[in-house]
């Protein structure tokens, strides 16, 4: 299979590792910013075959995991008491909210429903003319085209029962937030992909230059991580800070300028608060204002107030990179996947998730 067996390939694999541990001398921190990096890392035991001088943290890289609690209390909100069709992806119904997650609420009468996609919702809002549909967009760079899309179609369709719960998030905004954190470990980045193949590369040149540090945007096969990681160790070995790509089978440096376009068409960037982080200037997407007939923020009167997280749970130090999942005293414990405290360990990206289904505790 081209493109997928050459990337699992165990002999590549060890070449890769051979040649990282030849040229590591110090002790290196190094962050994934993706949560599908992180699965990938974890469940193929890379951590434990890379050296003792490299340490690999993870990043807040999972667009469920930062989704904020009072997000989800509004769209617990409108399933149960605007008699709203709430549709999301699956990963999204799990997550606690500050009462209960969309799942408790389907369960109690609400019509939640699992969708694979936000042009599904799109044809349930033409099906069900009677009825409000909207569909919980969350998601990075990644996923706001596909959303952007589901938009601009109800438009022509000339729906006016569609509308979105956005909460998309940037990727660029989160890693300065990360490196500007006065506890910050971080000296280099695995950067994600599959955002990259949406957006490109430029917006990372500047991050590289200004807080020197290597950037190697990586793609998600154990190989692709062991590539990324020995071109990382490379740069720092030499004192280097520059941005590579590692993944360019996929990405291509002026990213996919088509979703460019339809992102563009439907949002504009504002600044967006990330569970678990705090608010990011400008790391957000949001509708348009003259599309908002199709925000559901703005369509809708809902007056939810900020609720506290879990006192227990560390999962803004666990997504800025300064503990690992298995450092939080609930882990395992009072926290698992069917009784999370936090999304880390519910979302199929969070990092305490992989730590729990991989055993790396």
């Amino acid at each position: 299979m081209k493109f997928l067996t050459e990337y699992r390939d165990p002999e590549l694999a060890q070449s890769y590792l051979e040649e990282i541990r030849k040229t590591v001398t110090r002790s290196w921190t190094i962050m994934e910013v993706c949560g599908g990096q992180t699965h990938s890392i974890v469940k193929n035991g890379l951590l434990g075959l890379l050296p003792d001088e490299i340490t690999m943290v993870h990043g807040p890289g999972c667009p469920v995991c930062v989704t904020p609690l009072h997000l989800i209390d509004k769209a617990v909100y409108l399933a149960e008491e605007k008699n709203v069709i709430l549709c999301s992806f699956g990963d999204m119904l799990r997550v606690p909210g500050s009462e209960r997650s969309l799942l408790q609420a389907k369960a109690k009468g609400a019509d939640v429903r699992i969708l694979y996609s936000p042009l599904e919702a799109v044809k349930l809002a033409k099906e069900n003319p009677d009825r409000e549909v909207v569909f919980f967009a969350v998601g990075f760079e990644t996923t706001a085209p596909a959303n952007a899309l589901s938009v601009l179609h109800a438009q022509r369709a000339g729906l006016t029962n569609y509308s979105i719960l956005a909460s998309h998030v940037l990727v660029p905004p989160a890693m300065e937030a990360v490196l500007a954190d006065d506890e910050n470990v971080i000296q280099g980045f695995l950067a994600a992909g599959h955002v990259c193949t949406i957006m490109g590369i430029d917006a990372y040149y500047p991050i590289a230059e200004k807080y020197q540090i290597p950037i190697v945007v990586t793609g998600f096969e154990p190989v692709d991580l062991l590539q990324g990681i020995l071109m990382t160790v490379r740069q720092l070995e030499r004192n280097q800070y520059e941005l590579e790509n590692q993944y360019k089978r996929v990405v291509r440096p002026e990213g996919n300028l088509a979703a460019q376009k339809a992102i563009e068409q439907v949002f504009q960037i504002a600044d967006r608060e990330w569970r678990g982080i705090g608010t990011i200037p400008q790391s957000g997407y949001e509708v348009r204002p003259e599309l908002a007939a199709f925000d559901a923020n703005k369509k809708f009167s809902v007056n939810i107030h900020h609720a506290q997280e879990c006192a227990a749970c560390i999962a803004g130090q666990v997504l800025k990179g300064l503990k690992k999942p298995f450092e939080c005293s609930q882990f395992g414990k009072a926290c698992t996947p069917s009784t999370p405290l936090g999304a880390p360990m519910v979302s199929s990206e969070g990092a305490c998730a992989a730590y729990f289904h991989y055993q790396e505790a």
